[in-house]
């Protein structure tokens, strides 16, 4: 089933412990397509400016999965930047300038041809502009959105507009807490259904993340995927592509109960894992399909726990 991503491409500028890169294309569009695509076709709706570079396009491109008839280049304007700084731990980071550039002007529109999509993932950006390009695609069956601490403070009732109308949410514990005043990230997850959504995904970094349904009493919980300190070198964009595969997996299949959605944010989290050793989208592109099912085998087995106790 087809699957289109709205949100950010920017222009990246990050510094890590274990290293610097400058100029690097980012953004959540930018990161979810790279990672969906691997798995299914991938429409992406997003916008830049006339600085863009064409080096840019090109790594895009390069993932012959992604149809970049929804990116707009808008003349005389300027690219989102973003700079950052992670500490030693690489959960924490600081940000040292933001230049919004496109994104203080009006949103790219959805082209008609896209308007059939039926499995929508709303990147982060705005939440009134994320409801604006949910109400241009009719023909959804599945829409699930990210947020960020920003929005949360800046654009609260927009948000909780926009949780009304989605059937799914992303968020990281600490932004599930801002928005529930809830610490322990089951509790707030359930908090966050009462404002809308039919499930949330909460992400704990290096801890895993934990999906709560509004139609299942039971929790499931999956760690993340085992990578040493060293194999870490800049987690940008590891959010974006956690859930640019598992909103592939779902489409790929079409099913969007509690089971494949467990079994979604299982190939999220292996695919996010290929984001974590380079800068920008060079882990992405590095990778197939193979390497990523060879990463899910590996997955399964650290997973493990043993079988059931059966009892008569």
């Amino acid at each position: 089933m087809s699957l289109i991503v709205t949100g950010t491409i920017g222009i990246d500028t990050v510094h890590t412990p274990n290293g610097s890169a400058e100029c690097v294309l980012g953004g959540s569009c930018a990161y979810f397509a790279a990672a969906s695509s691997h798995y299914t076709p991938t429409r992406l709706v997003g916008v830049v400016g006339d600085d863009w570079p064409e080096s840019h396009r090109e790594m895009l491109t390069s993932f012959p999965g992604i149809d970049l008839s929804g990116l707009e280049v808008r003349r005389g304007s300027s690219t989102f930047k973003w700079g950052g700084r992670y500490f030693d731990n690489m959960n924490d980071r600081e940000t040292l300038f933001t230049e919004l550039g496109v994104l203080e002007e009006h949103p790219p529109a959805v082209p008609d041809a896209f308007a059939d999509s039926e499995f929508v993932f709303l990147g982060n950006t705005h939440p009134a502009v994320q409801l604006g390009m949910l109400e241009q695609l009719p023909d959804r069956n599945l829409a699930v959105a990210d947020t960020m601490d920003l929005w949360i403070n800046i654009a609260h009732d927009d948000l909780l507009q926009l949780l009304q109308a989605v059937d799914g949410l992303v968020v990281n514990d600490s932004e599930a807490t801002q928005l529930t005043e809830e610490r322990n990230a089951i509790t707030a997850a359930r908090r966050i259904l009462d404002l809308g959504p039919t499930f949330v995904v909460v992400k704990k970094g290096e801890h895993g993340c934990v999906l709560v349904h509004r139609d299942c009493k039971d929790v499931r919980v999956l760690p993340a995927f085992p990578v040493e300190s060293d194999g870490v070198v800049d987690p940008t964009g590891a959010g974006d592509s956690f859930a640019g595969g598992m909103m592939a997996h779902l489409a790929t299949h079409g099913r969007v109960d509690i089971d494949s959605l467990q079994e979604a944010i299982a190939w999220g989290t292996v695919t996010a894992s290929c984001t974590l050793g380079s800068f920008g989208l060079d882990g992405l592109r590095k990778v197939d399909l193979a390497g990523l099912e060879s990463r899910m085998n590996q997955f399964q087995q650290a997973a493990w726990v043993g079988p059931r106790q059966v009892t008569a």
